[in-house]
């Protein structure tokens, strides 16, 4: 059976620097998959690769048994792969229901938007009590639940998170974290970036370690948690 995403020797450069150096994963239909490394290891650089955002040099990439080697960026969002990235990226002075609107922008079915963007209001009440408010007016945390919320109007088949922790405050990373495990629980299918290494090893199925470039390291989420190499470079521990 074919994965849903298969990534095979993979090279992206910025100019004469190779930031991402033949890495290779895959990722199974229902699967929360994640990369962990520290700053510069050529997460982000993936991600953005996979959507579409920079050209590869080397390798492949399919997504539902399609090469997406020429495909552009907004193609490879109408054929279900979105990307809520970090930083966030939401529109200031648009409302929240705006935002969540634009997430939909290639889709034409009217009582399904309505319906998706009752289910993001589900998922992160506040929203729904703020929709008319300007995006620019939520906190970071609140901010991140916009993004993620504007990632799935798409409908997508996969959904890649990028750094959805970054800056939060703790109570704010766990309502995140939660909200992914309850996307999980829906059968959801993630690619998650995440410098918070515990969190992101406690909901994965299988993860990948990065160190600049190269996946130094892969196994399942549980595996890789109680790994001692990964205990000591990225939970802090002796």
């Amino acid at each position: 059976m074919t994965a849903l995403l298969e990534v095979e020797d993979l090279r992206v450069a910025y100019g004469k620097i190779e930031a991402v150096k033949g890495i290779s994963f895959k990722v199974e239909a229902g699967e929360v998959v994640t990369l962990i490394g520290t700053n510069g290891a050529g997460k982000t650089t993936t991600l953005r690769t996979l959507s579409g955002l920079l050209k590869p040099v080397g390798g492949q990439i399919k997504f539902d048994g399609k090469s997406l080697k020429k495909t552009p960026a907004h193609q490879i969002v109408s054929l279900g792969l979105a990307h809520s990235p970090e930083g966030r990226h939401i529109f200031p002075r648009m409302t929240i229901e705006d935002n969540l609107r634009l997430g939909a922008f290639l889709r034409n079915d009217k009582p399904g938007i309505e319906k998706d963007i009752q289910r993001a209001y589900d998922l992160f009440p506040i929203l729904g009590e703020r929709r008319k408010q300007a995006a620019g007016t939520l906190s970071g945390g609140e901010q991140q639940m916009l993004a993620m919320g504007r990632a799935l109007m798409s409908q997508p088949k996969l959904l890649m998170l990028d750094e959805p922790s970054m800056g939060l405050s703790p109570i704010m990373m766990q309502k995140i974290m939660a909200t992914i495990a309850e996307l999980k629980s829906q059968g959801t299918t993630i690619l998650l970036v995440e410098q918070n290494a515990q969190a992101a090893l406690s909901l994965a199925d299988q993860g990948h370690v990065m160190e600049v470039g190269s996946i130094v390291l892969s196994g399942s989420g549980q595996d890789l948690l109680h790994d001692e190499s990964v205990r000591k470079a990225y939970l802090g521990e002796d």
